[in-house]
Parts: structure tokens; sequence; C-alpha cells
């Protein structure tokens, strides 16, 4: 055979490997970790996915775990009182695992925003989730992503959700 054929036919098999390898990926189920609504333990293996620090802060209300990714970003996990992750906040030049944040509200989110893209789908911008049980609000561009997710139920009584960011 030719060297062209040989290099295409290569090229070819290299792209039905990729596309497979995508596919059992797309298909794995989720980690187990539940970091929103989840409990404390959540927060360490969150740490592990993002091969982070961890930094915690209590207070009176609530207690604050900040993880610094080695990407530069930032996520606050928001423990109440009651055990729960009723908060999550993110910031920096990469979007962290929404699937592993939000847990098992992630397909509530994935199909509010869907269903806010079908009715404007030429609309760019900050995204705006209001459902019952999740709050999603996120934004920014290339290195720049921003967002915090709550579940209003599970947010401590007398906490002002401005101060969750």
């Amino acid at each position: 055979m030719s060297m062209v054929i040989q290099t295409t036919m290569r090229f070819l098999m290299l792209r039905v490997l990729l596309v497979v390898i995508a596919h059992v990926v797309l298909a794995s189920p989720p980690p187990a970790s539940a970091a929103l609504g989840g409990d404390e333990t959540t927060v360490s293996v969150d740490q592990a996915s993002m091969k982070g620090t961890l930094r915690s802060t209590p207070g009176k209300a609530y207690t604050v775990h900040e993880i610094k990714a080695q990407t530069g970003t930032v996520v606050r996990e928001y423990l109440s009182p009651a055990g729960k992750i009723f908060a999550v906040v993110w910031q920096g030049p990469f979007l962290p695992d929404l699937r592993q944040l939000f847990g098992s509200h992630f397909e509530q989110f994935s199909q509010s925003a869907q269903n806010l893209k079908g009715q404007h789908p030429r609309v760019r911008g900050p995204l705006l989730i209001q459902e019952p049980g999740l709050v999603v609000q996120t934004g920014g561009h290339m290195r720049a992503y921003f967002g915090r997710a709550y579940i209003p139920e599970l947010v401590p009584q007398g906490v002002p959700i401005e101060e969750i960011q």
C-alpha cells in the first residue's frame, strides 16, 4: 500500500477509537459524589476530584469549604448546621465539573438550561434558572467563569442569599 493510504487508514482508526472512548466516557454513570444537597463527606470527594487544596471557615450560620483547584478555579461549598451542602459557588479560568458539584440536581439544571436555550436560541450571556428546589446563576467568558447554585429550602434561616458568594 502506498504511504498515503496507510496514513489515511491510521487516521481513520484513531478517529473511530476516539469516538468509542468518548461514548464510553459519556455513557458512564456520574461520580458518586452529590455535593449540592449532600453531606460534608462530599467535600473531600470534590477536593480529591479537583486535585485542590481545602480551606474550611466555620461561621455562626454555616461553614464554608473552599477548594482551590490546580487550574486556578475556586469552588466554595456552603454547609448548613444541619450538615447539608445548601449552596456551591465557583469562579475561575475553567468551569468546574458541574455534574459533580450539582450531584442529583444536575439533570434538573441541564433540562432547565436546555428549555431556556430552546425558548431563546440566539441569546447569549448570563444564565438564570429559578426552579422549585434549585436556583442557578452562572456567566462569564473564556478564562473567567463564575456562578452559584443553591437549594432555597436548605438555606439556613436568617441567611440572606446575597451573602453566598
